[in-house]
């Protein structure tokens, strides 16, 4: 009886899902399936936001939007959401992701799922900003997340790993809504992607914890190699924080390659349609941005993670900023000179790839220089980078009305190269409220988390 029982209890340890905690010598994997979680999320982001850039063209035709008016729609989301980073990450520093994340992913599901009903133009500027205001707690709560859950070592692969799946989502996303609105109309992609988001919140809720120490089924060895949970429940001293030249660098980098960057998850299927004289199939091809940067981003996170394991943290950092946001810049030139449709599309795939290489390491400083402010900090990169999203969205519409849907390349590519330089000024080992150091241990105690390697 005793040894039924036992062999039942290894059976549900090994599961995970227990909230027993399981013996010291067992593999430390969970945190990995924190990250697989917070995955999902990161597809679910993209399929919502993107679904909007592929239905583009039809709802542009259904409801009658101009260009310049497309511009507005695509504006509203980044005004929303540029506004509610910092405070949804400030709010995920002091209540933890688990609550704010499960309130913020059921808020904008439902304006997803309500862009789908829309029957005019006011309406949908009024959605989308709903929408936005929900999306904007995304990346700094799944930030704080991470700094929970993950070493300082191994935090820019586990974004790596993340701002991969964000890319999938866009991937899948004109593989999904191509064909719905073919056969349904464009308003049915929008009520399953709601749907989408409310069953993702049920399993968060349920299943997550804001800290290792809090969930049971976690090992100690686990918790040791994690190290201490950076919980504050105290507001970022803004005050003190933008004395630091070192944010505004941070910013100032964010926003110049999200200026560029919003133009794929806004502008990019109606570029390839009205621009290129893609057709609505030929729209399976907007794909490929998506499927690079999930590479980029997923090789990214490692490659930064490696450079600061060689070459120290401020250049680890650095070194691939410079070298994604400068190829990029490189890439976007050749996409505007060439003629050749094929040829411009795979050269703006290899541009958004260089972009999409850097970003774990921007997420990484975030969390590097933010400590126990990781959710405030990663918030005002994130403001940042969508205020430069708003400013895009509004004057590709005018840009393209006047010169054609490739001028507005050129700001692009100005700014691009304006990031790479700002790379050189960001200094990950300087925090941006500097904490004391703390006391030496003992010899022989584990000080160090994140010694072994990520997949364990």
């Amino acid at each position: 009886m005793r040894g039924a029982a036992r062999g039942v209890r290894k059976r549900i340890l090994y599961r995970g899902w227990a909230y027993d905690r399981r013996p010291e010598g067992f593999p430390t994997t969970y945190r990995h399936r924190v990250l697989v979680l917070l995955s999902v999320l990161l597809v679910i982001t993209y399929l919502d936001r993107v679904c909007l850039a592929i239905a583009g063209p039809r709802m542009q035709e259904a409801l009658n939007i101009s260009p310049v008016a497309w511009g507005w729609v695509t504006a509203m989301f980044t005004i929303s959401y540029a506004a509610f980073e910092i405070p949804s990450g400030a709010m995920g520093d002091r209540l933890g992701p688990r609550l704010v994340l499960t309130r913020i992913v059921l808020w904008w599901s439902f304006f997803t799922s309500l862009t789908g009903v829309v029957s005019n133009y006011s309406l949908l500027l009024a959605t989308r900003f709903c929408f936005g205001m929900g999306e904007a707690g995304a990346y700094p709560n799944t930030g704080v997340a991470i700094s929970r859950w993950f070493p300082p070592t191994k935090r820019t692969s586990a974004w790596g790993v993340g701002m991969m799946s964000s890319q999938l989502g866009g991937a899948l996303a004109p593989l999904l809504v191509v064909p719905i609105q073919m056969r349904y109309g464009w308003r049915a992609s929008f009520y399953l992607f709601g749907g989408l988001g409310v069953a993702w919140a049920i399993v968060w809720y349920w299943w997550f914890r804001d800290s290792p120490a809090e969930m049971p089924a976690v090992s100690r060895q686990e918790v040791a190699d994690i190290g201490a949970s950076s919980r504050s429940h105290r507001a970022l001293p803004w005050g003190l924080a933008f004395r630091s030249g070192n944010l505004w660098c941070v910013m100032g980098m964010a926003a110049s390659y999200g200026y560029t960057l919003y133009f794929f998850q806004s502008w990019f299927p109606t570029y390839l349609v009205k621009g290129r004289g893609f057709t609505e199939t030929g729209l399976l091809l907007s794909s490929l941005p998506f499927l690079v940067g999930a590479g980029a981003n997923c090789c990214g996170g490692f490659v930064s993670d490696a450079l600061v394991r060689r070459v120290g943290l401020k250049w680890g950092r650095r070194s691939l900023g410079l070298v994604g946001l400068g190829g990029a810049a490189l890439l976007m030139t050749a996409s505007a000179m060439t003629d050749d449709r094929l040829w411009s599309l795979l050269f703006l795939a290899l541009s958004y790839g260089g972009i999409t290489i850097q970003q774990p390491g921007v997420l990484g400083v975030c969390l590097d220089i933010g400590g126990k402010y990781a959710g405030a900090v990663t918030g005002a990169m994130n403001t940042a980078t969508y205020v430069a999203a708003f400013v895009s969205s509004v004057v590709y519409g005018y840009i393209a009305s006047s010169f054609g849907y490739t001028a507005p390349f050129v700001p692009m590519i100005v700014l691009l190269v304006v990031g790479a330089l700002l790379w050189l000024r960001v200094d990950s080992t300087q925090e941006v409220i500097a904490e004391p150091a703390p006391e030496a241990p003992p010899s022989g105690d584990v000080t160090l988390a994140g010694l072994t390697g990520f997949y364990q």
